[in-house]
C-alpha cells in the first residue's frame, strides 16, 4: 500500500496528543496491545520509542509481521459524552541508531507508515473528519 496524508484536522489532533495504543500480532496471531508514546513526523510518518525497545515483544511481533496499527482518542466531555481520536493502520519499519527522541529511549525506533485512518470527533459537530 501507499503511504496516506493526515488531514489538518487529524495532524492537529495528534501533534496535541503523547499517548497511543499500538496494537501488533504475534507470531501464533495473537493480537498485543501496549500504551506507547508517539511523535508524528513531519514527513507524516509516526515514530515510537521506548526503553529497551529492541527486547521487547511488540518489535519480536514487528520482525515477524510488520503490520501495525495505533489508536490515539481521549474524552472530551463526560456530559454530553463527546469522544474523538484516530486510528492508523501501516506497515512499520524497525530502525536502529540514532534519532532526535531523547536520551532515554533505546537505539531502536519503531517508524508507522500510514495506509489508512479512520479518525472521529476532530471536526466541528456534524461533520465527519
Amino acid at each position: 500500500m501507499t503511504a496516506i496524508s493526515f488531514s489538518a484536522a487529524e495532524r492537529t489532533y495528534l501533534e496535541s496528543q503523547r499517548l497511543g495504543r499500538m496494537a501488533t500480532v504475534d507470531p501464533k496471531g495473537q493480537p498485543q496491545a501496549n500504551p506507547v508514546g508517539y511523535f508524528l513526523q513531519d514527513d507524516g510518518s509516526i515514530l515510537i520509542g521506548g526503553y529497551a525497545m529492541g527486547r521487547s515483544k511488540k518489535w519480536r511481533n514487528l520482525q515477524a509481521n510488520p503490520r501495525i496499527s495505533l489508536v490515539v482518542d481521549d474524552i472530551v466531555s463526560l456530559r454530553p459524552w463527546t469522544v474523538r481520536g484516530i486510528e492508523v493502520r501501516g506497515t512499520a519499519e524497525l530502525l536502529v541508531g540514532p534519532h532526535a527522541l531523547g536520551a532515554h529511549f533505546s537505539q531502536e525506533v519503531i517508524r508507522i507508515v500510514p495506509e489508512w485512518t479512520h479518525s472521529w470527533g476532530l471536526a466541528e459537530r456534524g461533520e465527519d473528519a
